[in-house]
Parts: structure tokens; C-alpha cells; sequence
């Protein structure tokens, strides 16, 4: 971490608050694009779809995926203030990946209205957060535990997608 000022954290510096509001940005630019795809189809397409009895109600989502985008952005913030060279370069990537398909899920399930697709997005989505996580583990572990619960969620929606799929297959 760039040294800060006499007095004030390191993580208080003026690069590193630029970082945060830049990782915050980028996750909830993710979480936006996400929601567009997917709002418009909860009533009546995904209102409609049969479901597993573990399947939360519709309120708990935005709840979990605010949280979880959150959680995204201070692990990004750790590893980009921590990281640097090669070892950044390929946590961003693996980030950038996960991102891409996370955002591709909700226009693949949502908005294509296919949970077959969602389920193909998701069977590639969950290695990418592993991928991501190991290359986190190399620049800072707390980065790395942090995506954890996302990983957690991520996986219960892989049953959840190919539950709703079997149901209205």
C-alpha cells in the first residue's frame, strides 16, 4: 500500500479512496447491467416457472446480490491497492472473467428467458470465482475470503438454475 500522510492509514490515502470508488464503479456497473436484464422478466416469465421448494422468495435476491457485490468491490479494492506486476495483472483478468460471466447469467437465464443457457453460464462462472479467488490468495487471503460468500451463493443458484430447469424442462 502507498505510504499516507503522517497520521492518517495507508488505506486513507487519496489513491487508495480513488481505488475503492473505482471498484465500487466497476461491481455495481456489473450489478446495474445484471438487473436491467433481469427486472423486466421476473413478472409474469420467472413469476411462472415451477420452483424448487428451497427457492427463496423474490425479495432475498437483490438483498444477497447488493451484499455480495459489495463484499466483490472490497476484495477488488484490497488486491488492486496490494497487488502489483504480473500477479495484478492476472487477479484482474480472473476478476474481469468472473464479472463478464455473472453479468452474462442474467441475460442468459433472464432475458434470453432460457434456464438451459443460465445453466451453461453458471457451470463456466463457478471455476471463474475459483480462479479468481486463488489469484486474490496470491496479493492479499482476506481479498480472497471475501469472495467466499459469493462462491457460497453462486453454487446454491448453479442447484437452484438446474432445479428450475429440470422443473419446467
Amino acid at each position: 500500500m502507498t505510504p499516507a500522510p503522517a497520521g492518517r492509514p495507508a488505506w486513507l490515502s487519496p489513491r487508495s479512496l480513488l481505488i475503492l470508488a473505482a471498484a465500487v464503479a466497476v461491481c455495481f456497473a456489473a450489478a446495474g447491467l445484471g438487473s436491467a436484464a433481469t427486472t423486466p422478466h421476473i413478472a409474469p416469465w420467472y413469476e411462472g416457472l415451477r420452483k424448487p421448494p428451497f427457492n427463496p422468495p423474490n425479495a432475498a435476491f437483490p438483498i444477497a446480490w447488493t451484499l455480495l457485490f459489495a463484499l466483490m468491490a472490497l476484495a477488488l479494492w484490497r488486491v488492486c491497492v496490494r497487488g502489483s506486476g504480473g500477479a495484478l495483472r492476472a487477479a484482474l483478468v480472473a476478476f474481469g472473467v468472473q464479472l463478464a460471466l455473472n453479468i452474462g447469467w442474467s441475460f442468459a437465464f433472464f432475458a434470453a428467458r432460457s434456464p438451459l443457457l443460465g445453466l451453461l453460464d453458471i457451470l463456466l462462472l463457478l471455476p471463474a470465482i475459483v480462479w479468481t479467488i486463488a489469484r486474490f490468495r496470491r496479493i492479499d487471503g482476506p481479498a480472497a475470503a471475501l469472495l467466499y460468500p459469493y462462491l457460497a451463493w453462486v453454487s446454491f443458484a448453479a442447484v437452484l438454475n438446474g432445479s428450475i430447469l429440470y422443473l419446467n424442462g
